[in-house]
């Protein structure tokens, strides 16, 4: 249950903090049969699928496992999904970007733009 309620707060605090970027923020939570991507939000004629990972615990090597090669995969094919339901981006770029929360040593929100792709 505390997972669930940090994870829903980081993920608010995320959204607020790209709003005040610019961004809109177009889903929360948006799921397919295959995954979620955690909030997508367009800025401008890029459209950015963001991984939000809150971690008061954790450090650069336990966050790096935890956004690994199946999880980065799993939000592209989600991606996909979303692309497929919702025409009307195919003009826009596509950007997968990870905002990480509350780590030591980094700033309260840590924006890392093109994380993957």
């Amino acid at each position: 249950m505390w997972t669930k309620i940090t994870g829903t707060d980081g993920e608010n605090r995320a959204a607020k903090f790209l709003e005040q970027q610019g961004y809109t923020i177009l889903e929360r939570q948006w799921r397919s049969p295959v995954g979620e991507v955690d909030i997508i939000a367009k800025k401008a004629d890029v459209l950015v699928f963001c991984e939000v990972k809150t971690w008061p615990r954790g450090d650069a090597d336990s966050l790096e496992k935890a956004i690994n090669s199946k999880k980065c995969q799993r939000i592209i094919d989600t991606a996909k999904h979303f692309l497929h339901e919702n025409h009307g981006y195919e003009n826009d770029f596509i950007r997968f970007d990870v905002l990480v929360l509350d780590v030591p040593n980094l700033p309260k929100v840590h924006h890392i733009e093109n994380a993957f792709s």
